[in-house]
């Protein structure tokens, strides 16, 4: 499982809002230059509540590891994947074009990059309705006003 920590900022009905917390992971990770979490905004995720946290709780957040990384694979290799194809195809279609091949390669392979962007874009939306890739609430790590103790039971400060 990948977890991350937030603090709820929010709770509406079974919904939260949880403000997620710049983990460690983000001091080795290649893309920190562009996460908004790097950048001085933080990232507002929402999730299903159902531990009946409140509003200022600290809490884990989870996905499961294999969805995880059929996101990654979705988001970081697919475009690259669909760069080099549509490339090759550009410079296969240039004398059919009357184009030169570097020409062809290139608007053939952002093309086919940019239709794979589109297509990430309406599949991302059909992907939220599913549960398996949403983050889960998975414990609350300290309640407002109140610490969470080793047994799982809380205690007042």
């Amino acid at each position: 499982m990948v977890t991350e920590q937030g603090i709820i900022e929010e709770v509406s009905g079974q919904k939260a809002l949880v403000r997620i917390k710049k983990g460690s992971a983000c001091a080795t990770c290649e893309s920190r230059g562009n996460c908004e979490v790097i950048s001085g905004k933080s990232m507002v995720v929402e999730v299903a509540n159902d531990l009946e946290a409140g509003k200022g709780d600290h809490v884990e957040l989870s996905v499961p590891s294999g969805a995880f990384l059929k996101l990654s694979l979705l988001i970081y290799i697919l475009p690259v994947v669909a760069l080099m194809a549509g490339a090759f195809a550009g410079g296969m279609c240039a004398p059919f074009l009357h184009m030169t091949p570097t020409l062809a390669s290139v608007m053939g392979g952002f093309l086919v990059m940019g239709i794979t962007f589109y297509a990430l874009k309406r599949f991302d939306r059909s992907l939220r309705a599913r549960s398996e890739f949403r983050p889960r609430m998975t414990r609350i790590l300290l309640r407002s006003g109140t610490r969470q103790s080793d047994s799982g039971k809380s205690s007042r400060m």
